[in-house]
C-alpha cells in the first residue's frame, strides 16, 4: 500500500453511494480498507460488472451476513485492531445489529466510528428515506442551480452524496484519527449529507447576508446570471465555458471575441447583462469550439471547452498531469490530491464481493479453525 494513510486499517460496512466513495478515497491514499459486503441478493449498487464499479476500487472484500450472530462477533473482533470503522445505515440499524458505537468502542476505545446518513443521526427526518436530491433541496443548493425563469437543475448527485457526504466523512474520520493519536480515545463522526451540502453553501449564505447575492436562480455572478461566467454554444454544436470574473480577464476575453471594449457596458452593470449575453451568444456561433479554443490559447481569457466524459481523459493538460488512469482497460480518475513524498495510488481494481474473505481475515488474525466455524455458521462467504 502506498500513500500518506499507509498502515491505517479501516473497516467498511458495505453499502452504496457516498460511503463506498469515502472508503475509496481512504484506500487511494494508502489505507488498508476491508469492505464487508452483504450476501448476494441485496438490492443496491450499480448493475454492472465488478470491474466497472469504481467506487469499490482499492480494497479487499469479504462477505458477511450480519444477520448471523457469529458474523457480528467476528466484526467486533476485526474492530479490535481497526483504526476506523465507517457505516452508512439508517440511524439505529447498526445498533440493532449489535455493531453500534457503544459495542465497537467497548472493544476498541481508540476506534474512530464514522457514520454516513442523509439527514443525520437525530432530528425530525432522521429516520426518513431520501437521496441526494432531497438533501440538497432542504439546504438551498438545488434552489440555487439553474437558469433565470427556469426550474432547478439537478447537478448529478455531486453536491449531496459525494461533496456533502463522502468528502466530509473522509475528512471527519481522518481528523478524528489524528486527534485519537494524541488522546488515545476514539469518537463518533456524524457525517450527514444535509449538513455537508449546507456547509458547501457557506460562501453564498455570506453573500446573501451582505445583500450581494439575490435569492434567485440565474441572476448572480456565479450562477449563469453574469454573461462572462456562462456557457455558449458554438457553430459545430459544441460548448464553451467562460470564467472571466476579473476585469483583466474580461478585457482579454473581449479581444479574443473581436469586440471593442468601448462598445460594451460596464462589466458589473447587472442591468446590461442580458444584452451582453445576447451579443456573446451570437459571436460564439460564428466559430467552432476548437477554433475558439485555438484563438484563446495563451490569451488568459478564462475560456475552456466543455468536454464530455469520453473526451476529458484525452485532453492535453489532463494527460500531462495523469489526471486519468487506465486500470485493466477501465479509464478512471486518478487518486487526488497529490502528495510529494507519499503519493497515493489505485491500490487494486474493484473486487468481486467476497473474493478476499479467507485471505484478509487470516491476515487480520483469524485462525483456519475460526474461519471454518464462521463458514459453517453461514456468517461468511
Amino acid at each position: 500500500m502506498s500513500g500518506p494513510l499507509s498502515g491505517v486499517r479501516v473497516l467498511e460496512l458495505g453499502g452504496v453511494g457516498p460511503t463506498p466513495f469515502a472508503a475509496m478515497l481512504l484506500a487511494d491514499l494508502g489505507a488498508d480498507v476491508l469492505r464487508l459486503d452483504r450476501p448476494p441478493g441485496y438490492d443496491g449498487g450499480a448493475p454492472v460488472e465488478a470491474r466497472f464499479n469504481l467506487l469499490n476500487r482499492g480494497r479487499r472484500s469479504a462477505v458477511f451476513d450480519l444477520k448471523k450472530p457469529a458474523a457480528v462477533a467476528a466484526v467486533l473482533d476485526l474492530a479490535r485492531t481497526a483504526d476506523i470503522l465507517i457505516e452508512g445505515f439508517r440511524p439505529g440499524v447498526a445498533e440493532k445489529l449489535g455493531l453500534g458505537p457503544d459495542e465497537c468502542l467497548t472493544v476498541n476505545a481508540a476506534l474512530v466510528y464514522g457514520r454516513m446518513t442523509g439527514w443525520g443521526q437525530h432530528g425530525p427526518l432522521a429516520s426518513a428515506p431520501g437521496h441526494d436530491i432531497n438533501y440538497i433541496s432542504l439546504t438551498g443548493v438545488l434552489h440555487s442551480v439553474g437558469r433565470v425563469g427556469g426550474p432547478p437543475v439537478v447537478p448529478l448527485n455531486l453536491a449531496g452524496d459525494f461533496g456533502g457526504g463522502s468528502l466530509y466523512l473522509a475528512f471527519g474520520v481522518v481528523s478524528a484519527l489524528l486527534e485519537s493519536r494524541t488522546s488515545g480515545r476514539g469518537q463518533v463522526v456524524d457525517a450527514a449529507m444535509v449538513d455537508g451540502s449546507a456547509s458547501l453553501m457557506t460562501l453564498f449564505y455570506g453573500l446573501l447576508a451582505a445583500g450581494y447575492w439575490r435569492d434567485e436562480r440565474g441572476v448572480n455572478r456565479l450562477d449563469s446570471g453574469a454573461p462572462w461566467y456562462n456557457v455558449y454554444e458554438t457553430a459545430d454544436g459544441g460548448w464553451i465555458s467562460l470564467g472571466a470574473n476579473e476585469s483583466r480577464f474580461w478585457r482579454n476575453l473581449l479581444r479574443v471575441l473581436g469586440i471593442d471594449e468601448s462598445e460594451m457596458p460596464d462589466q458589473h452593470d447587472r442591468t446590461q447583462w442580458p444584452i451582453v449575453h445576447e451579443r456573446f451568444t451570437a459571436v460564439f456561433r460564428t466559430r467552432t469550439r476548437d477554433e475558439w479554443c485555438a484563438l484563446a490559447e495563451g490569451q488568459e481569457a478564462c475560456l475552456s471547452p466543455v468536454l464530455s466524459l469520453t473526451e476529458a481523459p484525452y485532453d492535453a493538460h489532463l494527460r500531462a498531469r495523469g489526471t486519468f488512469v487506465d486500470i485493466d482497460g477501465v479509464v478512471q480518475p486518478a487518486p487526488a490530491p497529490r502528495f510529494s513524498r507519499t503519493p497515493g495510488a489505485v491500490q487494486r481494481p474493484p473486487a468481486e464481493p467476497g473474493r478476499h474473505t479467507d485471505e484478509v481475515l487470516a491476515e487480520w488474525g483469524f485462525t483456519e479453525g475460526e474461519l471454518s466455524a464462521l463458514r459453517d455458521a453461514g456468517a461468511i462467504r
